[in-house]
């Protein structure tokens, strides 16, 4: 029994962290950068200037995504807000393959048009153009989807620009520790308390749609998995059995958990919560711990963590029960499965030369390729377009949360002030 409960704590580790401001900034990569140019967005309005540097964002999200090298506004020869406006010739002597020119123009107090129009210098052609409605409130977040585009369409790669990450914080330690449940942008601004307790939060996971998390609370000093809407924040108790309530996981429908139930005897088996009707399915009835359910993305099977073979492993079992069948071989630990949403890979966290770090298993061949790099990395989630991980560290001390493209070759850091965060889980595109 101390054996299971040493693992089900260790795969629901949550450190102390004090909330700050997170900034992600690029740590590492192989890739050769395109030369690309974001050139600053005329304005048209009341004001001064624009209620946001559009131009300055995109430039930013194409840098960190590892793949572009934006040119300094200081080294453009030129600043055309138009296309008519574009000498192609100043732009392939500076050697840009890809040139973005726009506009934010004022159509009333609070109403923007958002123009911009992607280039191919060396063609001399309009490749892209879009025009998106913003207020002073949702500029960044237009700013965003636009390089989601102008992204997409120079990569053939969906742009995660504008999606959201939410992650796990406490402030003090022990009987006065602060957690808080916190979401932000991808690269950390706009951060936003979604819950606040004095007893511990852990286990966050995004709903679909985007408008809920569920995630798993110690009120009263009793698990229970709770279910609350981001805008209003309101929340349900969707499961508080006697014992240990933990690891929810949305269907890919939204109408259902996945979650791990252990009795006041603690063992631990993988159940299917149906929200509307709150009736519970037992899919594992081992001796051994089962437990951290993850849904597929067509719904058909839920991949779990089990030592029932000695050791963590990943299995998987559908969702209508029957026999489980053992997915991962390569290692003597896996656990924390996470599907990808192309459904294509499995990432894992893998003990790799006594230290802990996230593996990829591609579900075609069953191999494992460890990504990360640190000595206790954990929590591992796929970004919606399947091409990024983001997972929780250590550096100097210190929790930090960081990326890898799941290719291994581009890492980035979200660095948290002067604390800790812990459970990253990115959110699926807005729909």
């Amino acid at each position: 029994m101390l054996k299971r409960a040493a693992l089900f704590l260790f795969c629901l580790t949550l450190s102390h962290a004090a909330i700050a401001e997170v900034n992600l900034i690029v740590i590492g990569g192989e890739l050769k950068r395109t030369p690309v140019a974001v050139v600053p967005f005329g304005w048209e309005g009341q004001a001064a200037q624009a209620p946001l540097d559009i131009a300055k964002v995109i430039s930013a999200d194409l840098y960190r995504s590892g793949r572009f090298a934006p040119q300094a506004e200081r080294d453009m020869l030129q600043k055309p807000t138009t296309g008519a406006e574009i000498d192609f010739g100043d732009w392939t002597i500076l050697g840009v393959e890809a040139l973005v020119v726009g506009k934010v123009i004022q159509v009333d107090a609070n109403v923007y048009k958002v123009q911009f129009r992607l280039f191919d210098p060396i063609r001399q052609e309009q490749i892209y153009g879009y025009e998106f409605n913003a207020s002073r409130g949702t500029m960044r977040r237009v700013a965003h989807r636009a390089a989601d585009r102008i992204f997409e369409e120079l990569t053939g790669i969906k742009g995660v620009f504008a999606t959201k990450v939410a992650f796990v914080s406490a402030q003090g330690q022990g009987d006065n520790s602060l957690y808080r449940l916190v979401v932000a942008d991808y690269d950390g601004e706009n951060e936003a308390i979604v819950m606040e307790s004095r007893d511990p939060i852990m286990s966050p996971a995004w709903s679909p749609d985007s408008r809920r998390l569920a995630y798993v609370s110690f009120e009263g000093n009793k698990s229970a998995i709770y279910v609350q809407q981001l805008r209003t924040g309101n929340r349900i108790k969707a499961s508080s059995e006697p014992g240990i309530n933990g690891a929810p996981s949305f269907s890919p429908d939204g109408r259902k958990l996945v979650i791990t139930l252990g009795g006041v005897d603690g063992n631990l088996d993988i159940y299917i919560l149906d929200l509307a009707t709150k009736r519970k399915k037992r899919l594992t009835t081992h001796r051994a711990i089962d437990t951290e359910g993850s849904w597929s993305p067509d719904g058909r099977y839920i991949y779990f963590t089990s030592d029932r073979a000695g050791g963590p492993q990943i299995y998987r079992i559908s969702t209508n029960g029957g026999t489980p069948e053992r997915i991962t071989f390569e290692g003597s630990y896996n656990a924390r499965p996470r599907l990808s949403p192309d459904g294509k890979k499995l990432a894992v966290l893998t003990l790799d030369r006594g230290n802990y770090r996230i593996g990829v298993v591609d579900l075609r061949n069953k191999q494992l390729f460890v990504l990360s790099t640190g000595q206790q990395d954990e929590s591992p989630s796929f970004a919606p377009n399947s091409e990024i991980l983001i997972y929780a560290t250590r550096q100097s001390g210190n929790g930090v949360l960081e990326t890898v493209s799941a290719d291994g070759l581009i890492y980035q850091r979200l660095e948290a002030g002067d604390g800790d965060v812990r459970e990253p889980v990115w959110s699926p595109f807005e729909r």
